[in-house]
């Protein structure tokens, strides 16, 4: 059997795409702009042995599949079949594959690409969300190259949802290099600091800081003393060498620290932005709580994640893509669970958003800074580790608009007594 019949048992005869092979044989439609091209056996090694989105992303990072035309309309276009992380062939395809394939071919495994984690290499450095092992999955995942970041984030160096308003937010603009992300990064930490209410002389604790942007803004903008912590060397390094470029010395820093280990009982505000997707379901209400030791009487918390949509819907596939290569060990609450926890470490619930369609406005200008730098950052991390990115942002834009997975913020108060500190109607 030629690797096109099998295409067409996979997804239909009518597959609004043009495929080829390394074997000659082509199907669906020949006109279509996206083209799936199997180069190698290796490809099909991949996806028979997965036969799901790991198979296909295995094959597609490491070169033996390529795929011409825009990813994200791409992936919109066979998302309905070929990327469902639950979409199994049957025995009866499996079985045609290793006719075609050759069964030697088919029983010896290839090893992943190396920018997949290693389930084997995390598992010896521990539990789940044990220190070491939180340690290792941040460095695989923001330790790539300061570099790479700055190529696809843009010059805010910020890698989280920004917020978008009507103009710059239109979609005819992803893909110029014209600010718009900028402002639209800068509206979200000022989002953020109106919100928390930030005052000249306040002391600011931002768990999870990344590149330093909540930090720097926080501080250059509202004269607040603010710390980041991030387990990421490299981020803390970049952050403070634009700390100190910025002359911002006096009022900013940026350490590499575990939030676990900053002293509790000193700060005014805290933001966690983009944080608890690593924290882990089991250890929530243990890091809600250790937040709320932290804030002095009168405090707020803002906690910034994504979030699924729904709480009966799983946290994430231990096994899939998005675990495998993108965040290890990452789980994903609903709204309801992360207030709930919030709640029950003290917290008074004060606001909610949900900021869903301007996360894939966000990941669409990343994906665009990535095309426009393609070559030098192919250069600087190599193509598998540039084809993963691709393939990443381009799914998660599918993600947030199918509201698969969602954005929130919420804001909570450490009451001083029963006083909320709150205006009757806040402004933001």
């Amino acid at each position: 059997m030629r690797l096109a019949e099998i295409f067409e048992r996979v997804v239909g005869p009518d597959a609004p795409i043009r495929f080829t092979a390394y074997d000659g044989s082509r199907a669906g439609d020949p006109d279509s702009g996206i083209a799936l091209h199997v180069r190698t056996p290796v490809a099909v090694n991949y996806f028979a042995q997965s036969p799901n989105a790991v198979g296909l992303t295995r094959a597609y990072v490491s070169g033996h599949l390529d795929l011409e035309g825009d990813m994200y309309t791409a992936l919109s276009t066979v998302s309905d079949f070929a990327l469902a992380e639950d979409n199994n062939l049957s025995l009866a395809d499996v079985a045609a594959i290793v006719r075609s394939v050759g069964w030697v071919k088919f029983v010896n495994r290839v090893a992943p690409p190396p920018q997949e984690a290693g389930r084997g290499r995390l598992a010896s450095m521990g539990w789940r969300h044990s220190r070491r092992r939180d340690a290792e999955v941040i460095h695989h995942h923001y330790d790539i190259s300061n570099r790479f970041y700055e190529m696809v984030l843009g010059p805010s160096m910020t890698y989280t949802c920004a917020v978008f308003d009507d103009g710059d937010g239109r979609l005819d603009r992803v893909g110029e290099d014209d600010g718009a992300l900028e402002s639209a990064q800068e509206r979200k930490y000022e989002l953020v600091a109106r919100k928390l209410e930030l005052r000249k002389g306040m002391r600011l604790l931002d768990v999870g800081c990344g590149w330093g942007g909540m930090v720097l803004h926080a501080a250059r903008e509202h004269g607040v003393k603010a710390l980041g912590v991030t387990l990421s060397k490299e981020q803390a390094e970049w952050a403070s060498k634009r700390i100190a470029q910025e002359g911002l010395g006096d009022l900013a820093e940026v350490r590499h620290m575990d939030y676990r280990d900053v002293p509790d009982g000193t700060f005014d505000r805290i933001s966690s932005i983009g944080l608890t997707e690593h924290v882990g379901a089991k250890n929530l209400d243990t890091y809600f709580a250790s937040l709320y030791d932290k804030l002095v009487p009168g405090g707020r918390l803002l906690n910034h994640c994504i979030t699924r949509p729904r709480n009966d819907l799983p946290r994430m596939r231990p096994n899939g893509v998005i675990n495998r290569y993108v965040f290890p060990d990452g789980q994903l609450e609903g709204p309801a669970e992360l207030q709930m926890s919030m709640n029950d470490a003290g917290f008074e619930i004060r606001h909610q958003e949900n900021l869903r369609e301007h996360y894939a406005l966000t990941l669409r200008h990343w994906g665009a800074n990535l095309e426009r730098h393609w070559d030098e950052a192919v250069a600087e991390v190599g193509e598998g580790t540039a084809r993963l990115w691709r393939l990443y942002m381009a799914g998660c834009v599918l993600g947030f608009e199918k509201d698969v997975v969602q954005l929130h913020q919420i804001l909570g108060t450490k009451l001083d007594g029963t006083d909320s500190r709150m205006p009757l109607r806040p402004e933001f």
